[in-house]
């Protein structure tokens, strides 16, 4: 209960900051709005030469763009910029007012900073997904519907626990401002297509070096018939995983840093 008090505080002065700056909103939902459409003129000239994609229709992959637009939101709600500032707390010695409070500074870290201005990217998403599904004709049953659920909610772990790594690093590294942006590169461009219709190489490292596959093409797969057992079972543990490596790269870190005294 102390935690989700934690995170509903940060999350009331993040609603707080954006209403200040109401314009943002704005901003970001036009941009949002610029990707999709982007995305869907290049998906149009695509399959004016082709039926499908790999085995994937159109409208199949709009639905994937839709969850990853969605998942995109939430990481840019709270964790890349939280991580953001978290390296700049490590490199600046700020990091010590942190870890005087009375909370986990691992779960502070994670929700320091709140962009409220993606919330128009998660409505864009869900709407994208709902769109593709009507067009689709898709009846999701409960048993889709709760596979969705869980995997969406296991692509947030996943990918929340990679950022996390990404920036405890910056315990060891004094610089490492630009390796959240060359995530979300890679997230962007490479996220928004299945993860089959890249080479085998290409494959391997955004299933296992970059988490895309689980973060994106998976959760797309509950929705379009596509999803095994093996897939959930394999994206459930995984998520499982990446918690107890996290919160343990997490502890091992903090005995590195040496804070804005030393």
């Amino acid at each position: 209960m102390h935690a989700v008090s934690v995170v509903r505080t940060y999350l009331k002065l993040g609603a707080l900051n954006a209403l200040q700056y109401r314009a943002n909103l704005l901003f970001d939902l036009i941009g949002v709005a610029g990707y999709l459409a982007s995305f869907l003129l290049t998906l149009g000239l695509i399959f004016r030469q082709t039926d499908s994609l790999n085995g994937w229709s159109a409208d199949e992959l709009v639905a994937l763009v839709g969850i990853q637009i969605l998942v995109g939101g939430f990481i840019g709600l709270v964790i890349r910029p939280s991580m953001q500032l978290l390296m700049e707390n490590i490199r600046l010695g700020s990091l010590d007012f942190m870890l005087t409070k009375p909370a986990d500074s691992q779960l502070l870290a994670s929700v320091q900073q709140v962009n409220f201005g993606s919330i128009a990217q998660v409505a864009i998403g869900l709407a994208v997904i709902g769109t593709a599904l009507v067009r689709l004709g898709a009846t999701i049953g409960p048993r889709d519907a709760l596979a969705f659920v869980v995997l969406i909610f296991c692509s947030l772990v996943i990918v929340t626990c990679f950022l996390t790594l990404l920036s405890t690093l910056s315990f060891w590294f004094v610089r490492l401002d630009n390796i959240l942006v060359i995530f979300q590169s890679a997230f962007d461009e490479a996220g928004r297509w299945p993860i089959g219709i890249y080479p085998g190489w290409l494959r391997i490292s955004l299933t296992f070096l970059i988490p895309i596959a689980f973060a994106v093409t998976v959760p797309a797969e509950s929705l379009t018939g596509r999803l095994t057992v093996w897939a959930v079972v394999g994206t459930v543990a995984l998520a499982a995983g990446f918690i107890v490596v996290t919160r343990w790269f997490w502890r091992v870190g903090l005995r590195r840093y040496t804070g804005a005294s030393a």
